[in-house]
């Protein structure tokens, strides 16, 4: 099997300030691609930071001008880059996962299970989204995505070998959500990746920790609680191992 590098980004992000947001991620992917990273996944709605009280005025596409920057890195660093915004559809708003590719092209992929709270802002997405990066499949999920089996299961049956979530994950919540993406790994036989928050958001104080789970559910690396930094797994050989690079400050824990 080929050799693959992916990345989850750990971030802090300022409530609906796109432009320095965009600033974050810009540095964020840039580091990725520099630790040779094909892909990058940041967390949900990281260009405007989790808020349940985001309308249609604040829904943003790919071509946005204030996402420019996400698409040149992704052309010059020939990276993929997937960013969480708010995406106006029929009948109001959902979350979305906006691809940056290397072709200039975009890929947008709309949450499939938002919360009971969420949905009073949010609408369900249609199905499921993956991306193909050199010879692998990548599966997308959006944070509360992760708490239906049947995600993961749709994403592994279309061939992914990688399960990637931006996500806000409470400190009262992560603990369920990893064992899950845990769980997926081992019984589907792919990287099971998350990129959380490093600062509270929407109200919520985040658990920090973005991780990766290799295929057969070993943690490989955890990021530190607090602060940005990039999660970096690589298969080589067949085998996944994973590092930490911190950006922004703590230590980190790491099996790797």
């Amino acid at each position: 099997m080929h050799d693959l590098i992916v990345a989850a980004a750990q971030l802090v992000a300022t409530p609906r300030d796109v432009l320095r947001n965009v600033q974050r991620h810009a540095r964020l992917a840039s580091l990725a691609a520099d630790d040779g990273a094909q892909m990058v996944i940041f967390p949900e709605l990281s260009l405007t930071s989790y808020d349940l009280r985001l309308t249609t005025d604040d829904a943003l596409t790919p071509d946005d001008v204030r996402l420019r920057p996400l698409s040149r890195i992704a052309r010059e660093r020939d990276i993929v880059i997937v960013a969480g915004g708010p995406v106006a559809v029929s009948g109001g708003l959902s979350i979305g996962a906006m691809a940056f590719h290397p072709s200039g092209e975009s890929t947008t992929y709309l949450k499939q299970y938002p919360t009971a709270t969420e949905q009073a802002t949010f609408i369900p997405g249609p199905g499921p989204v993956t991306l193909t990066i050199g010879g692998d499949v990548v599966g997308l999920a959006i944070c509360a995505d992760v708490g239906h089996p049947e995600h993961s299961r749709e994403a592994a049956e279309r061939g992914a070998t990688v399960y990637a979530a931006g996500s806000l994950l409470s400190v009262e919540g992560y603990a369920e959500d990893a064992a899950r993406l845990q769980g997926y790994a081992a019984e589907h036989r792919m990287l099971a990746l998350v990129a959380n928050y490093g600062a509270p958001a929407g109200g919520y104080v985040s658990a920090g920790r973005s991780a990766a789970w290799s295929n057969d559910g070993e943690l490989l690396a955890s990021a530190p609680p607090s602060g940005e930094a990039l999660v970096v797994a690589e298969r080589m050989g067949g085998r996944w191992a994973a590092r930490i690079v911190v950006v922004d400050g703590a230590a980190a824990d790491s099996a790797a």
